[in-house]
C-alpha cells in the first residue's frame, strides 16, 4: 500500500466495467458509453476519437492504430493491424539518389495512408453493440464544442508545434502559436468527417469529399498517393504472439508491430535472477539496459512487413545467446539504430466491459503532428509513419511502394493460466518495448501493486544515451555511470502506461499513469 503521506494515486476499483485514457474526458466518455450498454469495442472507439481533440498533437484520423481484443465468453485474444501502406510511387531508391541515408522524418516522403478508421470501423462492426453515430457522437460534440489544453498537452504541444507546415498552421495553432493550457481547441473540419463517417461507416473516410480533400491535398505537397490506394487500404485481423515471464504469458500485436521485441527483452531477463536485486537499485537498471540493446539491435534487424526471421528472434536459444554476451558489471557500446523510429507521441487506452470483453487499444500518427502536414479543407493531419522504414538497400524493412513500415506502437494483455488477467499498454515510442518488460517485471519479479508499478521511475538505454528518470536516486545514477553508462535525466518522463486488472473475483482494478493527463474510470 501506498504512504498516503506523499503525492500519489490510489488505483480505481469497480465491478462492473472499467476504462483507463490518458485523458479524463475520453476515459469519462468510454464510461459513459458503457453505461449505455456499449460493449468494450464501442467505449474504446467513442474514446479514442474523442482524443483527436483532447491529443491533437497525439492522434489524428490520419493515422494508424493497432488493437488486441479479448471477446466475451473466450479467453483466446485477437489482433487488428491498423496500419496503412505506403504509395505505390515510394521508392528507396529514388529517395537514396536524392542524398537521403535515412527517411526523411518530416514531409511528404514520410507519409503513409491513414489506416485506424477502417480498424475502428471494422471493430465496430465485429464487436459493437451501439450504433456508430451514437458511439461518435461524443467526439462530435467536443470537436464542434472544444475541449480546453490540459498540461501535459500544453507541454507536448508547444515543443511539436514548430513542425506543423502550410494549412497545419492554421488547423493545429493559435493565430500562429501554439495552444496553452485552459485555451480551447475546437475542430470543426474532424467534426465534419466524422459525422460523414457515422452515416456512411468506413466510406464516409476513404472515398467522396473526404477523400478527395485527402488525395488532392497529397498531391498538392508532392505525394504520389492515389485516391484508388486510399478506397483500398484494410485493416487486418490475425493472432497475437506470445512468451511467456514468471507465471503469466505476454501477448503482443505481430509485426509490423514492435511487440516482439518486449518479448524477446523478457526472454532475455529471464536468464537473470532479477527478484534477488533492489527494485530501484542500479543492478536491475543495468541489467534491462543491457538486455534492451540487444533486443532492439534485434528488431532493427528483423522486425519488417513481413518478419520472416520472427521464430528466430523469439526462440530461447537466441535469448540464451544474448543474454551471455551481457556482462554484469559494465555496460555495453550502445548499438547503432537502423531506423528512425525514435518518437514519444502516442495515445494508448485499454477498456474492460461487464461481459469482460477486453480491449488494449494503441493509437498514433507517429511523431508529434505526425509529418506537420494537413488536408487543406477537413484539417486532417497526416502521420509520417514512413519514418520507420529503412533505406538500407537488401533490408526487410526496406521503403517501398505498398509496403506497411516498421511500427513502435503495440498494445499487449497478460494471461496467466490460460486467462486474460491484464489489458495493458505503456507509450512512449521506442521506450514501448522497455516500458512493457519493465511494468511485467514490477508485477512479476517484485509484486508490486498495479499503479505502483505504473508510477515506479523507468529508465531507457535508447538514441539519447541512459535516460534515467528523476525518481532514480542520485546514488543508483552514479553507480550506473562509474558501470560505464553515458546516463543522462531525460527532459520528459518515459512514456505513459494504462492497465486493468481483471481478477478472479469480478474485481477490475485500473491504473493510470501521473506522466500524462488520464485516469481510470469503473463503476
Amino acid at each position: 500500500m501506498r504512504d498516503f503521506h506523499l503525492p500519489g494515486r490510489s488505483a480505481v476499483l469497480a465491478t462492473n466495467a472499467m476504462a483507463a485514457t490518458s485523458h479524463p474526458l475520453a476515459s469519462l466518455t468510454a464510461l459513459e458509453t458503457l453505461k449505455a450498454g456499449g460493449s468494450a469495442a464501442d467505449a474504446a472507439i467513442a474514446a479514442a476519437m474523442v482524443l483527436n481533440v483532447a491529443e491533437p498533437q497525439m492522434c489524428g484520423l490520419g493515422g494508424d492504430c493497432f488493437v488486441l481484443v479479448k471477446p466475451a465468453g473466450t479467453e483466446e485474444v485477437q489482433a487488428l493491424n491498423g496500419s496503412g501502406r505506403a504509395p505505390a510511387g515510394l521508392s528507396a531508391e529514388t529517395l537514396r539518389r536524392a542524398g537521403h541515408a535515412k527517411m526523411p522524418i518530416h514531409g511528404i516522403e514520410a507519409v503513409t495512408l491513414p489506416g485506424a478508421v477502417d480498424a475502428f470501423c471494422q471493430l465496430h462492426q465485429a464487436h459493437g453493440r451501439l450504433p456508430l453515430d451514437q458511439v461518435l457522437a461524443p467526439a462530435i460534440r467536443y470537436a464542434d464544442e472544444g475541449i480546453p489544453v490540459a498540461a501535459r498537452t500544453a507541454y507536448d504541444w508547444a515543443e511539436d508545434a514548430p513542425v506543423l507546415q502550410g494549412d497545419a498552421i492554421r488547423f493545429y495553432t493559435l493565430n500562429g502559436a501554439a495552444l496553452q493550457p485552459g485555451q480551447v481547441f475546437r475542430a470543426p473540419g474532424q467534426a465534419e468527417v466524422l459525422r460523414r463517417i457515422a452515416r456512411q461507416g468506413r466510406d464516409g473516410f476513404y472515398t467522396g469529399e473526404v477523400a478527395e480533400d485527402m488525395i488532392t491535398s497529397l498531391r498538392a505537397l508532392g505525394g504520389s498517393h492515389t485516391a484508388d490506394e486510399l478506397a483500398a487500404t484494410q485493416a487486418t485481423w490475425g493472432a497475437p504472439i506470445g512468451g511467456s515471464y514468471g507465471d503469466v504469458e505476454l501477448l503482443e500485436h505481430p509485426p509490423n508491430g514492435q511487440g516482439a521485441t518486449a518479448i524477446l527483452l523478457l526472454n532475455i531477463l529471464s536468464r537473470f535472477d532479477l527478484k534477488s536485486l533492489p527494485p530501484m537499485g542500479h543492478l536491475r537498471a543495468h541489467l534491462e539496459a543491457e538486455a534492451a540493446k540487444l533486443a532492439y539491435d534485434a528488431r532493427n534487424r528483423f522486425i519488417a512487413d513481413p518478419a520472416p526471421r520472427l521464430d528466430h528472434m523469439l526462440a530461447p536459444e537466441t535469448a540464451a545467446r544474448l543474454a551471455a554476451l551481457i556482462d554484469p558489471d559494465r555496460a555495453m557500446p550502445d548499438p547503432a539504430p537502423v531506423t528512425e523510429a525514435i518518437h514519444k507521441d502516442t495515445v494508448y487506452l485499454t477498456v474492460v466491459d461487464r461481459d469482460r470483453m477486453a480491449v488494449s487499444l494503441i493509437y498514433s500518427i507517429f511523431w508529434g503532428f505526425g509529418s506537420g502536414l494537413a488536408s487543406a479543407r477537413f484539417g486532417i493531419n497526416f502521420q509520417n509513419r514512413g519514418a520507420g522504414f529503412s533505406l538500407t538497400p537488401g533490408h526487410p524493412n526496406e521503403a517501398g511502394g505498398g509496403k506497411r513500415p516498421m511500427h513502435t506502437i503495440i498494445p499487449a494483455m497478460l494471461r496467466r493460466g490460460g486467462r486474460v488477467v491484464m489489458p495493458f499498454g505503456v507509450m512512449g515510442g521506442q521506450y514501448q518495448p522497455a516500458g512493457h518488460a519493465r511494468l511485467v517485471s514490477n508485477l512479476v519479479d517484485y509484486g508490486m501493486e498495479l499503479q505502483a508499478a505504473i508510477d515506479a521511475p523507468r529508465s531507457f538505454a535508447g538514441p539519447k544515451g541512459f535516460e534515467v528518470e528523476r525518481g532514480y536516486s542520485a546514488e543508483t545514477r552514479a553507480a550506473l555511470a562509474r558501470m560505464g553508462h553515458a546516463v543522462t535525466i531525460p527532459g520528459t518522463p518515459l512514456g505513459g502506461a494504462q492497465a486493468i486488472l481483471i481478477g478472479e473475483d469480478g474485481l477490475l482494478t485500473g491504473g493510470s499513469d501521473a506522466r500524462k493527463d488520464g485516469c481510470a474510470l469503473g463503476y
